[in-house]
């Protein structure tokens, strides 16, 4: 079993830097307009020809209220029309997409996220879920890992039943506080009485796992509302939680200019409500699996992590890194083999595309050899705190040492401030240094001395 983390306050401070969450390696913030439908027509047929499983992400960006903190790609309206026609042509493209795929080629994983998915009407969930059936070879034995994000405003017992009859048996509820007067500041009111509902129907409908995001740093959050919120959760007992540090980028994302940042606590106040989080969690049970997650012992990624089979990509932790990623929607991105390639985050521009029966690949990038050993670095630690060199010399036939000479005084210094330990043999995260793997990941990545670090949150 691994090691349980431990908070350090001092190295917190040191290397609690802001850079990239690695769902991939290069980021998204390397993609190019050099990528373009031909490159991923190419890569499925590849993919096809290898036989490979498939995990499938289908983007739903309607949301009938805006979360003034919401970075996603998103579609506010109160329009419940608007989704038809967006659907139609997600079905257009998974049609598209399908042509250069093999027949036998398993959906081993399927997430819907959004936006607000259960904005579809029933109607239209079934629809969607026959056209993707149709076009894509999905599970039928509630064998497949099929999740959908749930609002709890916008679903009651019959949407969740409907689900479940769909084939879908894992939830992501959206929370992030319960506190009143946190959701008044960032326009999402949702009552603790709403959001037992849906788990208790999760509960009853046999639905294989519940995860709860929150997030901390919220205008008019504090050390002891959110410890409230985070036992309020607790009792709700979820199989997985996602506690993500809110990241204010008013700049970047415009709703988020609603917010008043004189409002949002401090960097101290954001460290004492994850401490106090953490030790709440720990004290519940709970896994730190890495990167905000935390997980019951028994669920599949802390097993997983257990048995060193635990990955991640654009859907986070996965016990599903082997299969290709297929994302259908705007701005959904795909990842096969060694191609990454994003549709166009523009609604009309991706129905546009798809109206003159083209696919709505924008950009993307091509992964080299150097990419690759970095990607696999990365993987390593991220998931596993760990780093065997040999894992990574023989399948690329490269001396570590030498290969990342460039990178090994600042692992010597990570080391003599108790972040890692290292040998000649490999890379150790500590457990006072586990909430910091992203900055140790941050040494390897060759791209990110060459861009601004102001587009990432902080790593705590």
């Amino acid at each position: 079993m691994l090691d349980a983390i431990r908070w350090d306050t001092d190295l917190i401070r040191r290397y609690d830097l802001a850079g990239p969450r690695y769902t991939s390696y290069p980021t998204a913030v390397q993609f190019h307009d050099g990528i373009g439908p031909f490159d991923l027509q190419h890569a499925l047929r590849n993919s096809a020809q290898a036989k490979r499983a498939l995990s499938l992400y289908v983007h739903l960006p309607f949301c009938a209220h805006i979360c003034y903190y919401c970075g996603c790609n998103k579609v506010i309206t109160k329009d419940r029309g608007r989704s038809a026609p967006y659907l139609q042509r997600l079905l257009r493209e998974a049609e598209l997409v399908s042509r250069h795929l093999d027949p036998g080629q398993v959906v081993e994983q399927l997430h819907f996220g959004g936006g607000t998915p259960t904005f579809l009407s029933h109607d239209e969930l079934r629809q969607l879920m026959a056209g993707l059936r149709q076009h894509f070879h999905l599970l039928d034995d509630d064998t497949g890992d099929y999740s959908i994000e749930i609002d709890p405003r916008e679903a009651d017992w019959a949407t969740m039943g409907l689900l479940r009859e769909l084939g879908f048996n894992r939830v992501s509820l959206g929370v992030q506080d319960f506190d009143p007067a946190v959701q008044r500041a960032v326009n999402r009111l949702q009552s603790l009485e709403e959001t037992r509902s849906i788990v208790e129907a999760a509960r009853t409908l046999q639905f294989r796992s519940i995860n709860i995001d929150l997030i901390y740093g919220l205008p008019l959050q504090n050390a002891d509302s959110f410890a409230r919120t985070v036992d309020e959760v607790i009792a709700l007992q979820p199989d997985r939680l996602s506690v993500f540090n809110y990241a204010h980028l008013p700049e970047r994302f415009p709703p988020q200019r609603r917010i008043n940042a004189e409002d949002l606590p401090s960097p101290g106040v954001k460290l004492e409500m994850l401490q106090r989080t953490i030790e709440q969690l720990s004290a519940a049970g709970y896994r730190y699996i890495g990167m905000d997650h935390f997980a019951l012992p028994d669920d599949e990624l802390a097993i997983a992590q257990e048995e060193g089979t635990l990955q991640r990509n654009f859907q986070g932790y996965t016990t599903h890194g082997h299969c290709d990623l297929i994302g259908l929607g705007v701005s959904s991105i795909s990842q096969i083999g060694d191609l990454y390639s994003q549709n166009s985050s523009d609604l009309t521009a991706y129905q546009n595309s798809l109206d003159n029966k083209e696919l709505a690949t924008r950009r993307g990038l091509h992964c080299n050899q150097d990419d690759r050993i970095r990607r696999a670095v990365i993987q390593q630690l991220i998931c596993h705190f760990k780093l065997d060199f040999a894992d990574i010399e023989g399948p690329f036939n490269i001396d570590f040492r030498g290969y990342f000479n460039e990178v090994w005084p600042r692992l010597q210094s990570c080391a003599a401030d108790g972040l890692i330990r290292l040998d000649d043999r490999g890379i150790a995260i500590t457990p006072a240094g586990r909430l910091l793997v992203r900055s140790v990941c941050m040494l390897f990545d060759h791209y990110l001395p060459l861009q601004s670090t102001q587009r990432f949150s902080r790593v705590i």
